[in-house]
Parts: C-alpha cells; sequence; structure tokens
C-alpha cells in the first residue's frame, strides 16, 4: 500500500511533511504504552510538548505505526478499511530513533498482556550502565534492576584494601563518547577501586541514566510467559516487573564464594568478605587478622592488611603466581597523546587478542630513543640457559616469563618458565622456608588469569605476618576465637574470606530463569554451560547475556568486551523489531556446536592442562562440572564471527516472524 499526504499540524508549531505507507511499520500497542512512549518522547523533546496522548484503533484492535527515517517522531493511526487516517507530530531538535513498541508477528486479542517497559536489564555495573545508555537511545523503554544502592557494579562491592584493575586505565575506559574520553582524567596507570567508581558515578551523571535505574532491588526469578511472549522478573523486595526482552547484565565476578568450613558460624569476631566489603571505612588497628585465599583479591589486599593490623595470618589454599604492577602515577602528556588517538586505539582494541590496543605514545615518551625489542624474546624460553632466564627475571622481573609464546603451549617451555619463577621468589624471601611455601609447584604459568601485585612477596618479610600453608596444615574448625588447623589454633579478632567468586555461570543460575515449558535455566545447565556466543540460550526467547560464557569476557578487556556485547544486543532487537520478529533464541545445535569450539580452541593451552585447576573451569566451587568457559580464540576472532553470523541472517538462530 503506497499513500502520500501533506499536513500541517498545529503542536506550539506548525509542521509538514510527505512520507509513505510502504516505509512505515504496523505494530501492536495498549493505551499505556503510548503513554509510556509519549512520555519518553516528551523527556527528550527540545522544545518541550507535555500532556500527549493517544488511542490508536484498528477496528478495534490498538496498533502503533511509525516512520524512522526523519528526525520526526510520527504517530499515526489507520482505519484499514477505509483508509481514514489520523496524524499527529512532535517535533525535535535533534537526532531521535523511534522503536516500535512491539512488532505485530502473529494473531493477537485484546486480551494479550502488555510489558511494563521493552527492555529489563538485570545489573547495574558497566554492562548495564551501557546496555541502558544503547537501548534508551534506540527509542526503547528500559528499566535496570540493580542489587546495590548505586551504580558499579563488580566495583560497587569490592571495596577491600588494595582493590584495583589489571587493565591500563587508558584502555579501561568506554569508547562510546568522544566527550568523556577527553573530559575524564585518570590518576595513575592501573586504576585504583575508588577511581573506577568514580568513573562509574560520573558516567551515570553525565548520562542520566539513574533515572531508569531501580537500585536495591535483588532479581530472583526471571520466568518467561510464552502465551504472551513476556519476561516477568521478580525481586527479593516484592516488586514485579514486565518486558518483551530481558538483558542480564550479571556480571562474570559477581557470587562471592564462601566454602563451606565446619564452624564457620560460630566464629564471635568480625568476618568479612573481599566481594563485599563494606562502605564504611573499616579500622583494623591493634587487630589480629586472618585472610584466608590468596588469589587475585587476596594478593592485592595482603600488602594493605598487613600495614593495617597488629598482625595478619595468611591461609594460603594454593601458591600463586603474580607480577609486580605498573604503580607509576598519570603523566598529563601521556593522557593527552591517549586523547588525541583513540579513535586509532578502538579500532586496535577490537582488532587485538585481548581488547587492549597496545598503543605506544610517542610524543609524551620521556626518552626520544624507540625501545629496541630484546633479542632474548625472538625465539622460545628453552632457548635460554636457565642461568640466563634467572637473569632475564631479575632484570625484567616475572613478567618477562609471560613474553615468551611456548610458554603458554609447550609443557616443558612452562616448566622452565616456572622454574625461573620460584627462583625469582626465593630471591624476594628471605625466609627459605616460607619462600618454598610461596612457589607453586602443581600448575603452571597461563593456567589461571594473571595476577598483578604491590609488594606481595616482600609483605611476607614483615615480622607481623605469618604464613599457613593449608596443603600442609589444613583447616580442622572455624572456632569461636580463630582458625583451628592441624598444628593448632590461631587466635584472631577478625577473619576476612579471599575465597573468589561462583565465576560467570553463578548469578545467572542463581536468579531464577526459567524459559519455555517452564523449563529452568539451572536444569538446562546442569552438566555446565551452553551457550550460543555467550549471547543467548536455546529454549529462553530474547534472553541475553553480556559478557556470558562462551565469549572472551574475562579473558578480554572487560569494557571493550561489553561495548561489543551491547552493541550486537542492540542491533538484533531492532533488526527483531524492524523485520517484524517476535522472538529469536538460538538453534539447539548451533549452541552445541559453539560450545565444542570453545573448547577446541582452549586445548593445548595451559587453560585446560590436566593440572590446571581455575575458576575458568569451575574448579574453583565443589560440585561445579568441569568445562571451561571463556572464549580464549581471541577478541578479534570472537567478533568477526559474531559479525559473521549477523551478516548471514543471523545464523544458527531461530526467528520467528509474522506468519
Amino acid at each position: 500500500m503506497s499513500l502520500s499526504l501533506s499536513l500541517s499540524l498545529s503542536l506550539s508549531l506548525s509542521l509538514s511533511l510527505s512520507l509513505s505507507l510502504s516505509q512505515a511499520m504496523v505494530v501492536m500497542v495498549s493505551s499505556r504504552d503510548v503513554r509510556e512512549r509519549l512520555d519518553v518522547l516528551d523527556r527528550n523533546l527540545k522544545p518541550r510538548i507535555a500532556g500527549l496522548s493517544m488511542m490508536v484503533l484498528i477496528g478495534g484492535d490498538r496498533y502503533w505505526i511509525e516512520h524512522r527515517h526523519t528526525l520526526w517522531a510520527v504517530c499515526f493511526c489507520l482505519h484499514d478499511s477505509h483508509q481514514v487516517l489520523t496524524l499527529m507530530v512532535a517535533f525535535y531538535a535533534g537526532r531521535f530513533s523511534w522503536y516500535n513498541p512491539e512488532v505485530v508477528t502473529q494473531s493477537w486479542s485484546p486480551t494479550m498482556k502488555s510489558p511494563d517497559v521493552d527492555v529489563i536489564v538485570v545489573g547495574g555495573g558497566f554492562a548495564g550502565m551501557y546496555a541502558l545508555y544503547r537501548l534508551r537511545g534506540e527509542g526503547l523503554s528500559v528499566r535496570v534492576l540493580e542489587a546495590g544502592s548505586n551504580v558499579g557494579g563488580t566495583w560497587y562491592w569490592n571495596r577491600y584494601p588494595g582493590a584495583r584493575c589489571d587493565v591500563p586505565s587508558l584502555e579501561y575506559s568506554f569508547g562510546f563518547s568522544r566527550e568523556l574520553e577527553r573530559e575524564w582524567d585518570w590518576p595513575e596507570v592501573f586504576s585504583a577501586q575508588t577511581d573506577i567508581l568514580a568513573y562509574a558515578n560520573h558516567v551515570a551523571d553525565k548520562f542520566d541514566l539513574r533515572r531508569d535505574m531501580v537500585f536495591n532491588t535483588r532479581v530472583n526469578s526471571v520466568v518467561y510467559d510464552e502465551a504472551d511472549n513476556l519476561w516477568h522478573v521478580s525481586a527479593e523486595n516484592g516488586h514485579e516487573y514486565s518486558s518483551r526482552y530481558c538483558v542480564m547484565a550479571t556480571g562474570c565476578l559477581s557470587v562471592p564464594n564462601k566454602p563451606d568450613l565446619p564452624g564457620a558460624d560460630f566464629f564471635e569476631g568480625r568476618v568479612l568478605h573481599t566481594g563485599l566489603w563494606p562502605k564504611e571505612e573499616v579500622d583494623l588497628s591493634g587487630q589480629r587478622v586472618g585472610i584466608i585465599g590468596t588469589g587475585s583479591s587476596g594478593v592485592q589486599a595482603i600488602p594493605e592488611l598487613a600495614r593495617m593490623s597488629d598482625h595478619l595470618t595468611v591461609f594460603q589454599r594454593t601458591p600463586v603466581y603474580t607480577i609486580p604492577a605498573n604503580r607509576n602515577r598519570m603523566r598529563a602528556e601521556v593522557q593527552d597523546e591517549f586523547r588525541d588517538n583513540y579513535e586509532k586505539i578502538r579500532k586496535m582494541q577490537k582488532n587485538s587478542f585481548g581488547g587492549v590496543s597496545g598503543f605506544q605514545p610517542v610524543k609524551s615518551r620521556r626518552s626520544k630513543t624507540p625501545p629496541m625489542p630484546d633479542p632474548r624474546f625472538a625465539e622460545g624460553i628453552l632457548q635460554l640457559s636457565p642461568e640466563e632466564r634467572v637473569e632475564l627475571v631479575n632484570e625484567k622481573t616475572f613478567g618477562a616469563l609471560l613474553a615468551f609464546r611456548d610458554v603458554y603451549t609447550d609443557a616443558e617451555a612452562n616448566e622452565a618458565a616456572n622454574e625461573a619463577y620460584r627462583g625469582g621468589v626465593r630471591k624476594l624471601v628471605n625466609n627459605p622456608e616460607v619462600a618454598d611455601k610461596l612457589c607453586p609447584t602443581t600448575y603452571g604459568l597461563g593456567c589461571k588469569r594473571q595476577v598483578l601485585d604491590r609488594d606481595f612477596y616482600a609483605t611476607f618479610n614483615r615480622n607481623n605476618v605469618t604464613l599457613i600453608d593449608l596443603a600442609d596444615d589444613p583447616i580442622v574448625s572455624i572456632r569461636p576465637t580463630g582458625v583451628e588447623t592441624s598444628e593448632g589454633l590461631h587466635e584472631l579478632d577478625v577473619l576476612i574470606y579471599a575465597t573468589g567468586f561462583d565465576a560467570m555461570t553463578g548469578a545467572l543460575l542463581l536468579a531464577g530463569i526459567q524459559g519455555r515449558d517452564g523449563r529452568t535455566l539451572n536444569d538446562k545447565w546442569e552438566d555446565g554451560p551452553v551457550a550460543y556466543l555467550g549471547l543467548q540460550m536455546a529454549g529462553f526467547p530474547n534472553l541475553f547475556t553480556i559478557t556470558g560464557p562462551g565469549s572472551p569476557s574475562v579473558l578480554c578487556n572487560m569494557l571493550v568486551a561489553i561495548e561489543q556485547h551491547v552493541d550486537w544486543i542492540t542491533d538484533c532487537i531492532g533488526h527483531c523489531r524492524m523485520h517484524h520478529v517476535t522472538t529469536i533464541e538460538p538453534r539447539p545445535e548451533s549452541e552445541v556446536d559453539w560450545v565444542a569450539h570453545v573448547n577446541e580452541v582452549a586445548q593445548g593451552t595451559m587453560y585446560t592442562a590436566p593440572t590446571c585447576n581455575s575458576w575458568y573451569l569451575g574448579a574453583n566451587i565443589e560440585g561445579k562440572p568441569r568445562i571451561f568457559m571463556p572464549y580464549v580464540g581471541g577478541f578479534a576472532r570472537y567478533r568477526h564471527r559474531c559479525e559473521e553470523i549477523v551478516a548471514n541472517d543471523y545464523e544458527g538462530f531461530d526467528l520467528r516472524r509474522v506468519s
């Protein structure tokens, strides 16, 4: 049907436009949807137009029709038998994309329920924040539900002393806004938790994100209603919401793991967890403190806790490979050079293995002589003698061992690097017995996420620090006054768990997700997570996961991974609404093939070595299936595959359209 018309209508101004109905889309909507979308429009209009309302009727049914190729937001209704048009136009002085509330893709009756919003996003960290920004920018109504009292996600909860990022500050930042890139100053090369949380709050303020976020709302039920094609989301506080699409932005490291230790509930002192650290200052002066765990959080916290407390007892479950972090302050000249090259840097990030550009400043370099490549790294580590490896570690610290590619794939080369590492530890720690306990021997470099530290090994030279190796002296029970090991009682005033997270799947499995035919995600993932691209699961239509299992996620600069996933999801929802798609979900064979590919790529690396027991495999959680969860094929390779799938009309997905 083609029909052109011109119309002049006064809404504080006179407008005229010509449009073709062949360019319009027909969609279902209730009067409440109309009011909500007009409210969204009203908030974005310049000048502001208030009091708009409309009921659109076609033969007793209610419709919304849109035209999306101009800067005008157009609402009109069509009586299909007589082609009678009523047109209402509102002016927007700037960019505005208008999405239809719900595409007509099936027969509809007036009893079908309408959603509260178009999209519910669960989680208010960086993933949820960017999802809100993108989806709302496309004219969709969005509600973000966050368990905490403010934005920040990981950086909101992990406030423990020493917490900081292991990605350079200038790379660990959003790339969607040039203005944001230029106005934010990072104080350190590798940022502390306080500075990253401040950045998150700045982003929320700048883009007015909080008005569509609901805080102190922990989701415990996400249920699909097939009859109405809605997701019903419930929270522990009793609030309920519904949406056409649901995006799980719950994070990969958001469910703290606390091991089930005998007597843990009877400890009479203060109990803390690094992943749930209090907002208020924790005063440890004069206190006897114990910490269980020497993973990333423990390694960062231990030097600070030793300085803050009267005595620190470290209960080590597994020795760790850690390298010294860059602790330099940010120089303004370096930051300015990054700002001038951010367009290039963002492209480099997208085409890199781990989402980090590796951009080397030139103008701001203190030495005008470019650094020369070290010839020792040209070949494998086995080309160096044991003495040369030790000399290399002494000269360039432990990080030099990570520069040899064969360390990650060749068992002999890996053990050569491990021995050089252990030699370095023995030089740093004064007490030989303590040094030996701190040396990893049961697994190799590259098995786990690389840890960065500040003064970790030097801390064990302090007089107020005691190391308990639980491999030789295991915990018998937690007592009211401390921790009892096989060799005796260690009296404590404060007990801190630095025992990590139920990584990648924990938050999703706790959310109470239930898809088609009442099948739960917990049931589907009983033998391990199965997902397509880490974005969707078969049987859970219109439900998306940001940085889910099967994507680069934790092996990547997380903000780069988040932006790529959110952009993909936003474009996917736009495609569905533009092309009359009711639901999208993977075909079962697609996700099975993808999981097989994820594991195939990981084979032959240290990540899946028989001696490796990392949280990448779920090995830190008792009873969790052993399956490699992140994608180790590299971010660029993954991104290209996602783009190919879209170009092939969402290859591997089942899209249900208008019949």
